[in-house]
């Protein structure tokens, strides 16, 4: 008997052990403390510039959280702690989230006392309550929006804003020209319906520390729409949102998946209300993926850079509101063509316009998306589990951009240029007087100047081109050719001089396999679209923000200094097909 009692005890020992094993546990990745960030009281808008209760610029740098699919739950909770993951978000350096949600989380009666366990047991989705009840239990039996309302409260404790997007009436992937969620009157769009929960979700967030912006809806598309309807209804919407929350940003989306904006040049919007409005649009590989594919990269960035400008970009030109770069993104694997050529001339582009901006999407991996359980998100900053950086060098060269650099408040110092160098996100940095010059952290560049005599000088001193594949140099005397540099290519980020050769040889400035600044013969200016010039792109960026206090002038110092070195920080950090549309 004894021996028998000894048996079943120790079989349901194991038993136990097994269940304990088989049973879901938070993952074990460290989250490192982020700095705390006071949240703006308030935002509004500067003629281009979006800027806080003081006047200062406040620069969106956002992710996209996706909130809108099945479930109505922001993704992820089965795989980390929501605190977790908002202090991945912060540490990452976004400063704002883009938080989706599906207008019938808010205006379909029936799902008002659905709790997150309820909607994820519909779809038979039991390892995710599973893993929800492990590292997020007390949102489990909550209903839906108030879910929804604990994850904008949690990135505000975090020091995130949140930007609330009404991503698509019906929940579910988004987006296509027929899925009935396209434009005012399509099956599941009602405007009517639409600026009934536009005006909830804006009165539940009125008073919020934390949500600073509604956009109002996302990629307007399909065979319905048409300017005169766009005024009709987005006017009405932006009126109800105001009406409802005073204090938020109402930012509007164009038409053709966000896309086309032009008709705004000849006739602007009209509303009761100034300095909340805000313009949004978005920009990918596939948006054009016949240029990249088909063209020079050159050709193809300039093409396509030129078109953005003509349809959105002209507001920023003229001034008339904030543009918002509400969706980018790539392939975090590095292996599409497309988006590489395509990320290159972004990054020139937003670093040049200065723009805000959110990247889509932070996920990793979804609870459904499309019918397939825990599918893994390839364009996602956070890997499959959300436990770290999916690419660590995607983070650290949007690092650079992170930042404002000018508008207002943004120091008082006259102007001046960085020498971005957009396939990196670094800047042209000099370690010293007699070092060659290189690549580092923006946050470290000294003010450079562009002359019209077409001369990139610093404190002094010229760019000088010294030779084929030799380091380029600062010098005094800047009257022969090497000293002048123009903009070429049809990218406009190639910087051109000629040596003092008998052949007034053309070089441009490039970047060597050790970050050195040197000059090469200039890259794929034929048709070519085989090759590939993101070793010669630099963007000449104004700024106005402080520069590194290191940046001394070195022809100051007593003679017995000149030799020493002025130490910059190097802040360079630390590391995967096509994205169909959201």
């Amino acid at each position: 008997m004894a021996e028998i009692c000894v048996f079943l005890c120790f079989f349901f020992l194991l038993v136990l052990i097994a269940m304990q094993i088989s049973s879901p546990s938070p993952s074990r990745c460290y989250t490192s403390q982020p700095t705390p960030v006071a949240l703006p009281t308030t935002l509004n808008t500067n003629s281009r510039w979006i800027v806080d209760e003081n006047g200062r610029r406040v620069k969106l740098a956002c992710t996209s959280w996706v909130s809108h699919l099945e479930p109505m739950v922001a993704e992820g909770l089965s795989k980390q702690p929501l605190d977790s993951i908002s202090k991945k978000i912060r540490n990452m350096g976004f400063n704002c989230v883009r938080l989706t949600w599906p207008l019938f989380l808010v205006t379909n009666d029936s799902l008002a006392s659905v709790t997150v366990r309820k909607s994820f047991q519909s779809l038979g989705l039991l390892e995710s309550i599973s893993g929800i009840q492990a590292n997020n239990p007390s949102l489990l039996d909550l209903p839906l929006i108030e879910a929804f309302q604990a994850v904008v409260s949690n990135l505000g404790e975090n020091g995130v804003m949140v930007i609330l997007d009404n991503h698509i009436s019906k929940p579910g992937w988004c987006c296509s020209n027929s899925d009935g969620n396209g434009f005012f009157g399509d099956k599941y769009f009602d405007p009517q319906m639409w600026i009934k929960g536009l005006t909830k979700m804006a009165s539940i967030f009125n008073g919020s520390t934390s949500v600073v912006g509604m956009s109002l809806r996302n990629e307007l598309r399909g065979r319905k729409q048409n300017v005169k309807d766009w005024y009709k209804y987005m006017q009405q919407g932006a009126e109800a949102v105001h009406a409802a929350n005073p204090n938020i940003l109402v930012i509007l989306s164009g038409l053709n998946f966000d896309a086309e904006l032009s008709f705004l040049a000849k006739q602007p919007v009209n509303l009761t209300f100034k300095g909340k409005l805000v313009y949004e649009v978005h920009w990918y590989a596939f948006t054009n993926s016949h240029m990249w594919k088909n063209n020079n990269p050159n050709y193809a960035c300039g093409s396509v850079a030129n078109s953005l400008m003509r349809r959105t970009g002209f507001l920023l030109e003229q001034g008339v509101a904030p543009l918002f770069l509400s969706e980018y993104g790539i392939d975090q694997r590095g292996t599409n063509v497309n988006d590489n050529r395509y990320f290159n001339c972004m990054m020139g582009v937003a670093a040049e316009l200065d723009l805000d901006w959110a990247q889509w999407p932070l996920v990793g991996s979804y609870y459904l998306r499309q019918g397939v359980v825990g599918r893994e998100e390839f364009y996602g900053v956070l890997d499959y589990n959300w436990c770290g950086a999916r690419n660590s060098s995607f983070i650290e060269r949007i690092s650079s951009i992170q930042a404002p650099f000018q508008g207002p408040g943004i120091s008082e110092r006259t102007q001046y240029k960085i020498i971005f160098h957009p396939s990196t996100g670094l800047c042209v940095l000099r370690k010293s007087l007699f070092a060659p010059l290189e690549l580092g952290s923006c946050s470290a560049t000294e003010g450079w100047d562009y002359t019209p005599q077409k001369h990139i000088s610093l404190k002094g001193f010229c760019l000088q081109a010294d030779g084929v594949g030799k380091p380029a140099k600062l010098g005094i005397i800047c009257t022969d050719t090497n000293s002048q540099w123009e903009t070429i290519s049809e990218s406009k980020m190639h910087l051109q001089s000629k040596l003092t050769d008998k052949n007034n040889t053309a070089v441009c400035l490039d970047v060597d396999s050790n970050n050195i600044i040197v000059t090469n013969s200039c890259k794929c200016l034929s048709r070519d679209k085989t090759c590939d010039p993101s070793s010669q792109w630099f963007k000449l960026v104004n700024s106005t923000r402080s520069t590194s206090s290191s940046s001394i002038d070195l022809l100051s110092l007593p003679k017995n200094e000149q030799n020493q070195e002025i130490g910059l920080d190097d802040l360079k950090g630390n590391d995967d097909q096509e994205r169909s549309t959201q």
